[in-house]
């Protein structure tokens, strides 16, 4: 039977991940504290109120040292810590010292890509790179074809997806396109194929370009890994859960 191996948060948009053991999902809403927060570059005119395209924030795509960050965030404190190699650790408040963080993550990205400028937190939906609040599904068989085809080892990590599933054939997610899928008590509406980007190319331990996984995916045609999901009906999502169709 296909269950949950993980369960992954991202809380500020291509800053860092967070596993999870179990979370409480919402219909019509993203999972909770993932891409809650963005930072919007000096050409962004993003301000948190309404779902942005991806190109007003930085991103791992432009900058690739951000692969290799992690990210810890406590609700109870509203507390974030971030942790990159090679650099001290932040823990703040993102929504009451974005100054400390902004001073932290210009001192990493060091890119000729466009400057950190601010730190929003959404006020509307949450920053997915889908337009809806999305949760990304991913099959660890479609993974490991991409390893085969590459000849290589590769973290999943790369994928930047919320959950994991073992026990699929490769690829049958992409027959999940508009049909509803249950992961333990939670039923979701699979809406999207994820079209992927040069993230992808980064090492998430060294947070360096490695390989050309998009070149991998061109093996079946596209350049897609993953699909993005709707929760229609709430409920609890855990480690184990198992997967079925509706």
């Amino acid at each position: 039977m296909a269950h949950v191996t993980g369960i992954w948060r991202h809380p500020i948009k291509s800053h860092g991940r967070e596993p999870l053991d179990t979370v409480m999902l919402r219909a019509g809403e993203a999972m909770p504290f993932d891409r809650l927060w963005a930072v919007a570059h000096e050409r962004s005119r993003a301000d948190g109120t309404e779902w942005a395209h991806c190109g007003n924030f930085c991103r791992v795509a432009k900058m690739r040292e951000l692969m290799a960050m992690t990210a810890s965030y406590c609700a109870e404190t509203s507390k974030m810590t971030l942790r990159i190699p090679g650099h001290d650790d932040l823990c703040f408040d993102p929504d009451t010292e974005e100054a400390r963080f902004l001073d932290w993550i210009s001192e990493i990205v060091k890119t000729d890509s466009l400057r950190p400028a601010r730190l929003l937190r959404a006020r509307g939906p949450a920053f997915t790179d889908s337009p809806f609040p999305s949760v990304t599904l991913c099959n660890a068989a479609s993974h490991r074809a991409v390893e085969s085809e590459m000849s290589r080892t590769l973290s999943h990590l790369r994928w930047r997806g919320n959950v994991w599933i073992e026990g699929l054939e490769p690829w049958e997610e992409r027959d999940w396109l508009g049909r509803e899928i249950r992961i333990g008590s939670v039923q979701f509406h699979v809406r999207e194929l994820t079209e992927r980007c040069k993230a992808t190319h980064s090492n998430p331990a060294t947070g360096k370009r490695d390989a050309d996984i998009l070149g991998g995916l061109e093996t079946w045609g596209h350049q897609e890994f993953s699909v993005r999901a709707e929760v229609v009906r709430g409920g609890t999502l855990s480690i184990n859960d198992e997967v079925a169709y509706v």
